[in-house]
């Protein structure tokens, strides 16, 4: 199948490369096809440049690929050691606490190159420490604790390394208006008349680097302190001089620590002005006889100088100082690389605990940095620190919590772009920061192929030797184009030049298809790499083919000139045809179920009952099982309408017979197997299977036990019509004398309605005569 890659290209052809080299700088998947007869006719010689997978569909070999990788080699690689080896105290010169030391890389354009460095803090490693004191007026009981502190500090940095050494060095101000007051009695005693304070300066290297604590003691014993007017002092001058002083300090190899130890703020770059200074600050040494000799000269340093130097001289700084001014230094400290801040007590009582705690912060971070790279190179760095965790980007630089004798490890990247330095090599440096230890790495590019040194100047393959042969393309001499270098810029375009590239006499040059250089065509570029024009009029193209299924030539071809070169078992104009007659195969094994024919993998039936993709469903067909019932019924049970001439009709298939159907075969059992369930003349369902084997012999398994309905059970009918009659009558007489005593109820309270409403006449009967007579005696007086 054809693979179309996004159509915008890829860098290999957008690079339009002209030489082996060019194309080989595009990008790391790019190649370059040196096969004198790679290019087809109308191609551009930038077709020989593209990725590798591209030119080898291209038609282009291996072999012929121009395709040079980068490598990593390790120069040297001394092992990592400890302090002491087999008992013997090494110097700090034959300590290796980083490993490789040296490497080269050959650096391919857009292919990173990787390796890894290993670092491991070696047991009791060197220290140098400086102690720079501000000795302006408000520091003059700071100065008291600090006369011991030379045994003091000594004693507690033998529990980290038995090779200490320790220096002091003071400053106050630069010694000019209106930093100090420059009157006469002023320059020899800043203080008030009844403190003796000593002249003013800048700095002063008091003692340099030894390992006598007892000296540092006596030396400072000495040391009076000074005054200024101002709040600010003059600290970066002294921490310039430091820096950039290590013959006169007496820095060694290894680790170098600066304490700075001040109650104030600092002037800075620009703060020179005020007292008429405006000559930048230069960083180079400026000591005689241990005192800073240019403070009226130059300006205070910038930020980023002391930056710079500090970090050039590996030189980790503390700043020990009062609680008042910890957010400024916490600042400065953000912009110096291994620096620290600690609050000093007003009197630096704590200053031996701040160095100690300071010193374990710093020495437990590691962090790599870089020299300047070259324009074009990149670097990245990926860390695996301790208890596998890793981080990358900037975190990549740096692992925390290290303690001594932790081994890290970091996964270093360096990439090109191009061909940077104009192919010279180039040469960085990879240090952790604060150690003077560091991994050289030369850099090579690789700019040209292998080929381009066996080029042939002035060949004569390049029209009459107008260019050098190389890498099986001319490239041109100046002033010359085409592709074997046959014409002169001046001569481009010119009418008679253009009519060869005209096709049968026509108007389009090049079919609008490409650019007429030189009297021939050379074709356009698709964004599609894998589209190409070609022809010597450009006529031809491998995407304009016919299409089957929305792909070229039906994915079983490749387009040429516009036509489709099918694969084998294809055919027809877009490939889209098969010969495989697989496809065509029905279940019974033959082609297209022996009633059509197989045309471009497809069926198509010639009996027109038949139908589907191999020609086996036919609706109107009886089933296999309708089919074959009379002929299993009268071979099994004797039965059917076919009992009488079942010798005859009915001996195609072999019947075995089962006694349950659960005994018959299971689909899995055999392929092709139709299991079918007939009804016979006495309403009785029989069952049976019908297989058609490899050899086309046709066996048929019957279950003899029939499945019949069962007859109806009379009594339970009888008894449940007879309850049901009995039921629904005495539904009927319970409805009936519901609905009488509901009429009865009704007439009696109408009569007790019509019996209230009834009036009786109280008069009396005119005809009526009492039954009773009354006689009255005359004679009767009562007595």
């Amino acid at each position: 199948h054809l693979h179309f890659p996004e159509c915008n290209g890829n860098e290999c052809t957008k690079a339009s490369a002209q030489s082996c080299g060019e194309c080989i700088q595009a990008g790391e998947k790019c190649g370059w096809c040196i096969d004198k007869d790679f290019l087809k006719q109308g191609e551009q010689k930038s077709t020989r440049c593209d990725e590798i997978e591209a030119l080898i569909k291209k038609g282009c070999s291996e072999a012929s690929i121009e395709n040079p990788r980068g490598t990593v080699s390790v120069n040297k690689n001394q092992s990592l050691t400890d302090r002491t080896k087999d008992g013997v105290k090494l110097k700090p010169d034959q300590i290796t606490q980083i490993q490789p030391q040296k490497l080269t890389l050959n650096l391919r354009s857009g292919e990173a190159q990787t390796f890894n460095l290993i670092f491991k803090r070696a047991e009791d490693y060197p220290i140098d420490l400086y102690y720079l004191m501000d000795l302006s007026y408000s520091m003059k009981d700071d100065l008291e604790n600090v006369k011991n502190l030379g045994t003091d500090l000594m004693a507690e940095m033998q529990k980290i390394t038995s090779d200490f050494r320790i220096g002091f060095g003071s400053f106050v101000e630069k010694t000019v208006m209106p930093y100090i007051s420059t009157t006469p009695a002023k320059l020899l005693n800043p203080c008030t008349s009844d403190q003796n304070c000593t002249s003013p300066f800048s700095y002063k290297n008091v003692l340099s680097l030894t390992s006598q604590g007892s000296q540092f003691n006596n030396l400072v014993s000495k040391q009076q302190i000074s005054g200024n007017l101002d709040s600010p002092e003059g600290g970066f001058d002294a921490i310039m001089q430091v820096a950039v002083c290590p013959n006169q300090i007496g820095w060694r190899n290894v680790t170098r620590l600066l304490v700075f130890s001040t109650d104030a703020g600092f002037h800075f770059a620009g703060d020179g002005k005020l007292g008429g200074i405006v000559l930048p600050n230069d960083g180079k040494c400026h000591l005689q006889d241990n005192m800073y000799t240019m403070s009226h000269y130059y300006d205070y340093p910038s930020i980023a100088h002391l930056v710079q130097k500090l970090s050039e001289n590996n030189i980790q700084t503390i700043f020990a100082v009062t609680e008042e001014f910890q957010p400024v230094y916490q600042e400065l400290k953000n912009l110096i690389p291994k620096s620290a801040v600690g609050t000093l007590s007003s009197d630096s009582g704590n200053v031996i605990k701040l160095i100690i705690d300071a010193y374990n912060s710093l020495s437990s971070e590691i962090i790599l940095e870089n020299s300047r790279l070259p324009e074009g190179v990149s670097i990245s760095y990926i860390s695996h620190c301790k208890n596998g965790v890793s981080d990358k980007g900037e975190n990549g630089r740096k692992c925390s919590n290290i303690s001594i004798g932790d081994q890290v490890m970091f996964e270093v990247a360096i990439m090109a772009k191009g061909c940077p330095s104009n192919g010279k090599s180039e040469t960085i440096k990879i240090k952790p920061q604060g150690f003077t230890e560091e991994v050289e790495i030369v850099l090579n590019f690789i700019c040209e192929c292998a080929c381009h040194k066996e080029g042939i100047p002035n060949s004569p393959v390049c029209h009459f030797g107008n260019g050098t042969l190389e890498c099986g393309a001319c490239r041109c001499n100046e002033g010359r184009i085409g592709r074997v270098c046959e014409c002169s810029k001046d001569e481009v375009r010119t009418d008679d030049l253009d009519a060869n590239c005209r096709m049968d006499n026509g108007t389009d040059i090049c079919n609008n298809n490409g650019d007429c250089v030189c009297g021939a065509c050379e074709c356009k570029k698709r964004d599609n790499p894998e589209e190409r024009y070609s022809g010597k009029f450009c006529e031809c193209d491998n995407f304009n083919c016919d299409r089957s299924n929305n792909k070229l030539c039906g994915g079983h071809g490749r387009c040429e000139c516009r036509k489709c070169i099918c694969e084998a078992n294809y055919t027809g104009s877009a490939c889209d045809c098969s010969l495989d007659t697989s496809t065509c195969l029905a279940s019974n094994k033959q082609i297209c179920n022996g009633r059509g024919t197989c045309e471009c993998g497809t069926c198509k039936c010639t009996d027109l009952k038949f139908q589907g993709p191999t020609c086996e469903i036919c609706p109107t067909c009886p089933g296999v099982c309708t089919e074959h019932k009379d002929c299993v019924q009268c071979q099994a049970f004797g039965t059917g309408e076919k009992k009488d001439t079942c010798k005859e009709q009915c001996n195609k298939f072999i019947l075995v017979k089962k006694k349950k159907k659960e005994e018959l075969p299971q689909p899995n059992d055999q392929p092709y197997i139709n299991h079918c369930k007939e009804r016979d003349a006495n309403d009785c369902w029989f069952f049976f299977t019908y297989a058609t084997k490899n050899d086309s012999t046709v066996e048929v398994h019957v279950a003899e036990e029939l499945e019949c309905p069962s007859g109806p059970d009379i009594i339970p009918i009888v008894a449940g019509v007879v309850a049901g009659i009995v039921l629904i009558g005495l539904a009927l007489l319970l409805i009936w004398k519901l609905l009488m005593i509901i009429h009865d109820r009704r007439e009696f309270a109408k009569f007790e309605k019509e019996k209230m409403n009834a009036r009786w006449d109280a008069g009396e009967n005119p005809i009526y005569k009492s039954a009773v007579t009354t006689v009255v005696n005359p004679k009767y007086e009562g007595k």
